[in-house]
């Protein structure tokens, strides 16, 4: 699906990316975190050819993103977080646009602006962001590409839409399609993405599904500050003392994530280093 090895960007001769691997599987929806300014929008980009990196490889559904090729771009739907919107009516972005990806179902497409509750015949330039927004989600999510990319897809969505957004991308994923997500809002996220990105600084801090963070790490709410030698990582929350430990009796676990994100933003190495020495003793 995509491909990335030892890439290398920057702006104006300030590097931000230098030797970044990643990869992406068909069927999964990734979210792509990190704080703002970590070089998530600038990734987005070099994947979707609308940014060229200095050096390494970039391959996309086999495709250079680079040349912008057709065959390419009828595969991929990519919403930034700023876009701007045509003076047309919903109806009207639909006819012109949906030619351009060959698989789009119209069908599917009025069915998400049901479920979003947005009216599609309205002028796109007479409604609140919010409703542009889930105008476009219900667009990409009926474009039937391989590849959808979205950029913050949750700001200026309103708690309910964030709920509907979530059930609706869920439902919506087919078996060679991948959905990647860019957000530093954790916690809007947290019950659609997997496997996930962690990206600091133009490095990738992790890359993982949640499966093997809970078989590594127990998450537990407490009431007390633990002390430093009793656990791996912990942070004051509501109610307490979130806590992370080592999960060495190999108990179920449920993954907060946020708590996570912080974690590793804070001990990236030390992560990294547990979940690769695990990973080097299941090749054994």
């Amino acid at each position: 699906m995509l491909k990335i090895e030892k890439l290398s960007f920057g702006y104006s001769g300030e590097g931000l990316f230098r030797d970044l691997n990643l990869e992406l599987e068909p069927g999964m929806i990734y979210g792509l975190l990190g704080k703002n300014g970590a070089g998530k929008t600038s990734l987005l980009r070099l994947i979707s050819g609308q940014l060229f990196p200095s050096g390494g490889d970039l391959e996309v559904l086999g495709f250079d993103p680079r040349l912008r090729q057709p065959g390419m771009l009828r595969e991929i739907y990519f919403l930034p977080e700023e876009f701007p919107v045509p003076r047309l009516t919903g109806t009207r972005y639909l006819a012109l646009n949906s030619p351009f990806y060959p698989r789009f179902d119209r069908e599917r497409f009025f069915d998400l602006c049901e479920g979003f509750q947005i009216d599609p015949a309205r002028s796109l330039s007479q409604v609140s962001l919010g409703q542009k927004k889930k105008f476009l989600l219900a667009f990409g999510l009926a474009s039937g590409v391989r590849l959808l990319i979205l950029d913050e897809p949750t700001n200026g969505l309103d708690i309910p839409s964030k709920r509907q957004f979530r059930r609706l991308a869920a439902s919506s994923l087919g078996e060679d399609q991948t959905i990647l997500i860019s957000t530093h809002q954790v916690r809007d996220m947290e019950n659609l993405i997997d496997p996930v990105v962690i990206l600091d600084s133009g490095h990738i801090l992790f890359a993982g599904n949640i499966e093997s963070i809970a078989a590594e790490f127990r998450m537990s709410l407490e009431p007390a500050e633990p002390l430093p030698d009793d656990a791996f990582y912990f942070e004051k929350v509501p109610g307490g003392y979130s806590v992370v430990r080592r999960n060495r009796e190999g108990h179920d676990s449920h993954v907060d994530l946020e708590v996570f994100f912080n974690m590793v933003i804070e001990n990236g190495e030390k992560v990294s280093a547990i979940l690769k020495s695990v990973r080097r003793e299941e090749r054994v």
